[in-house]
């Protein structure tokens, strides 16, 4: 395997500052088990091998259990989860696939999503969401390879 180029945010100079600073917006608001598993479900959906390899082992590091992490793909048959996080993987899935239905955002789930987040945390929720999605399009689109990245610690 071998990435058709580096990955573009790390090319264009300016690029990755901003990303990170949205991304750790999110941080500051969300829960971050909630966080680590919006990240994982948006990855998997997108396939981002980066991001599933390196969000598995960040929230591994962080006390996420492997019965969680081996079953957010599965996240409604699971027992894991507790209903804000599944709300959270609801709202995660539907905005990471607004083309696949009329109503990319149903009621149903943004009305739950806001039953167990109050309106600054639901705002960086989506910030999270929409961040995960650039960096899974920028990974995915020029193939970067899974395993330790530059900017993991």
């Amino acid at each position: 395997m071998q990435a058709r180029m580096k990955n573009p945010a790390m090319i264009i100079p300016d690029a990755m500052q901003p990303i990170q600073a949205l991304w750790e917006d999110a941080e500051s608001a969300v829960p971050a088990p909630i966080l680590a598993l919006a990240h994982l479900r948006a990855s998997q959906i997108n396939g981002c091998s980066v991001c599933i390899d390196g969000g598995a082992r960040q929230a591994k590091k962080a006390g996420e259990t492997d019965e969680r992490l081996f079953t957010v793909a599965a996240w409604r048959e699971a027992p894991y989860f507790t209903d804000a996080e599944r709300a959270a993987l609801a709202l995660t899935e539907a905005v990471t696939r607004l083309g696949d239905r009329e109503d990319p955002v149903p009621d149903a789930i943004w009305n739950e999503a806001a039953r167990h987040f109050d309106e600054r945390t639901l705002a960086a929720l989506l910030v999270g969401i929409a961040t995960v999605n650039v960096f899974n399009r920028l990974n995915v689109s020029t193939r970067q390879i899974a395993g330790r990245q530059p900017w993991e610690k």
